[in-house]
C-alpha cells in the first residue's frame, strides 16, 4: 500500500513561499489586469526574500526528508541561496527592459517564481522522480519565457527549438531513471549508491549515459550544447541571464548529486566519460566563441565554455572539488547576469546593441558603463584580481589534488584562448573611434541598483575571497 509521506513543512518552506508568491500574483495579474507591475516585482522580490529566510533558517540542519526524497544539506541549501539571488537580480534588472520593449505583461513575475521553485526543488531533489518533475516545472516556464516576446519572430523561433530539443532531452533522462529503477529497484539515490557497484553493470553504464545526456543539455555541454546560441540570442535578455546563471547552476547541482552520491561507487565508469566531455565543452565554446559578432551568441558560447569549467570540479569528486564548483556558480551568476545587465543598459528605447561594431567607441563617450562591461568581461575571463580568476582557481586546485592535471592543462589553455574574444569586446569599447550619431543609454535607476550589486560581488570575492571559499568548503558535504 501507498503510504503517505510526513510533509517536513521547514523544509519545502523555501518552495512553498516561491510558489505562494506565484500564486499570488498571478490571481492578482489575473483579476486585477491594470494593476502597476511595481506591485508585483515587488511581491515577487518579497516571496524570494522569505524563501532565502527560511532557507537561511536552516543553515544548521541535515537531514534527508519526505520519506528520502529531499535533501536538506550544505549543497542544497547554498545552492537555493544561488538560485534565489539570481532570480532578484532578474528581476530588478528586468522591470524597466520589459516596459522599453512593450512585453511587461504581469505573468512574467509568476513564471520566474515557478521557475525559480522548479530550480530550488531540483537542488535538493535526492530522489530521481523529483529530479524530473523540478527539471519539468522550471523548463516548462523556460519555455514561456524565452518566446516571451510575442511579436518578435527570434523570440518565439528561440522558444521552439528549446522545447523541442528540452523534450528529447527529458526522454533521455526519463529513459536513464526507468534503466536506473530496473537495475536497482529504487529511485532514491541515497538508496542506489548502496547497490550501484552490485547490479548489472553494462545497464548501469548504459543509464549514466542516458543521465548524461540529460543533465548535458541543461548545463549546455558538448555536444548537447547545439540550442544555446540561437534561444540565447533569441530570448529577450533578462530572460537570457536568467537562463544563464540559474538553469546551469541548478542542473549542475542536480549532477553532483546524481553522480558523486547516488552513481559515485561507479565513479571509475563516469570520470573518464565526462572528462571528454569536459575537454570537449571548453575547447568548443572558446574556440567558436572567437568567431563571433553578436554578443549574445558570444555570451553563449562563453556560457559553454564555462559549464566545462564547473565539469572539472564535478569530476574531480572529491569535497574541495564540489565546494569550488558550488563557488564558480555563485561567482558566474553574478558576473554573466552582469554582463547580460550591461547589454540591457546599452538599449536605448529597449533596442540593445548586440552587433560588437555597436560597442566601437563607447568607452570614450559613457566610460563608466564601459568600465562596467570592462569588470565583468575580465572576470569572465579569469583575470585576477576578479572573482572570476578565484573561482577557476578553486577548481583548478581541487582538480589538482584529485589528479586530474591534465584537465587543468586543458583549462588553462581554453582559458587563455577565450580571452581573446573577451579581449575582443574590450578593445572595441576603448580603442576604437566611436560610431557617428550615438543613441545614448538606456539606463534605470532598478538596472543601476543591479549592475552596482553584481559589479560589488565580482570585485569583493575576487579580492576577499577567503570567507566565500570556507563558506563552500563548509558546505560541500552530501547527506543521504
Amino acid at each position: 500500500m501507498f503510504e503517505t509521506p510526513e510533509i517536513a513543512w521547514r523544509a519545502i518552506a523555501p518552495e512553498l513561499a516561491l510558489v505562494g508568491g506565484g500564486v499570488l500574483t498571478l490571481l492578482i495579474d489575473a483579476f486585477r489586469p491594470r494593476v502597476r507591475r511595481a506591485i508585483l516585482a515587488f511581491l515577487t522580490l518579497a516571496s524570494v526574500g522569505l524563501a532565502s529566510w527560511f532557507t537561511f533558517d536552516l543553515k544548521d540542519t541535515r537531514d534527508v526528508v519526505m520519506q528520502g526524497t529531499l535533501a536538506v544539506d550544505g549543497v542544497a541549501l547554498f545552492g537555493k541561496l544561488i538560485l534565489l539571488a539570481t532570480c532578484a537580480m532578474t528581476v530588478v534588472i528586468s522591470y524597466h527592459y520589459l516596459s522599453h520593449r512593450r512585453i511587461h505583461r504581469g505573468e512574467y513575475y509568476p513564471l520566474i517564481l515557478f521557475c525559480t521553485a522548479g530550480m530550488t526543488l531540483l537542488a535538493a531533489a535526492n530522489d530521481l522522480l523529483l529530479v524530473f518533475l523540478a527539471l519539468e516545472l522550471l523548463s516548462l516556464c523556460l519555455y514561456v519565457l524565452a518566446g516571451f516576446a510575442r511579436r518578435d519572430d527570434a523570440s518565439q523561433e528561440s522558444a521552439l527549438k528549446y522545447f523541442l530539443l528540452g523534450a528529447f532531452s527529458s526522454a533521455f533522462l526519463l529513459y536513464g531513471i526507468a534503466l536506473i529503477y530496473g537495475a536497482t529497484n529504487t529511485t532514491n539515490i541515497s538508496a542506489i549508491s548502496q547497490v550501484a557497484a552490485a547490479v548489472n553493470p553494462r545497464l548501469m553504464f548504459f543509464a549514466m549515459g542516458l543521465l548524461a545526456v540529460g543533465f548535458g543539455f541543461k548545463v549546455a555541454a558538448v555536444p548537447f550544447h547545439m540550442w544555446t546560441p540561437d534561444v540565447y540570442q533569441g530570448a529577450p535578455t533578462s530572460v537570457t541571464g536568467y537562463m544563464a546563471a540559474g538553469t546551469k547552476a541548478a542542473g549542475f547541482i542536480a549532477l553532483l548529486r546524481v553522480f558523486q552520491v547516488g552513481l559515485g561507487p561507479l565513479q571509475w565508469d563516469w570520470r573518464p566519460v565526462l572528462w571528454i566531455v569536459a575537454v570537449l565543452t571548453m575547447t568548443v565554446g572558446a574556440v567558436v566563441a572567437i568567431t563571433q559578432t553578436d554578443l549574445k551568441r558570444l555570451l553563449a558560447y562563453s556560457s559553454i565554455a564555462h559549464a566545462g569549467y564547473v565539469l572539472i570540479g564535478v569530476i574531480a569528486a572529491n569535497r574541495d572539488g564540489t565546494a569550488g564548483a558550488l563557488f564558480y556558480l555563485l561567482v558566474y551568476a553574478f558576473m554573466t547576469l552582469g554582463a547580460f545587465a550591461t547589454i540591457i543598459a546599452s538599449a536605448p528605447g529597449g533596442r540593445e546593441r548586440l552587433h560588437l561594431n555597436e560597442w566601437t567607441g563607447l568607452g570614450q563617450r559613457h566610460p563608466l558603463f564601459a568600465g562596467l562591461m570592462t569588470l565583468f568581461l575580465l572576470s569572465l575571463a579569469g583575470i585576477p584580481p576578479t572573482a572570476g580568476f578565484m573561482g577557476k582557481f578553486f577548481v583548478f586546485s581541487a582538480a589538482v589534488e584529485a589528479g586530474e592535471t591534465g584537465l587543468v592543462v586543458v583549462g588553462v589553455l581554453t582559458s587563455a584562448i577565450a580571452a581573446f574574444f573577451y579581449l575582443k569586446v574590450i578593445v572595441a569599447m576603448w580603442l576604437q573611434e566611436p560610431a557617428p550619431g550615438d543613441a545614448g543609454l538606456g539606463q534605470s535607476t532598478a538596472l543601476t541598483f543591479g549592475l552596482a550589486v553584481a559589479a560589488a560581488v565580482t570585485v569583493a570575492v575576487g579580492v576577499w575571497p577567503q570567507g566565500l571559499i570556507q563558506l563552500a568548503r563548509n558546505a560541500g558535504i552530501f547527506t543521504g
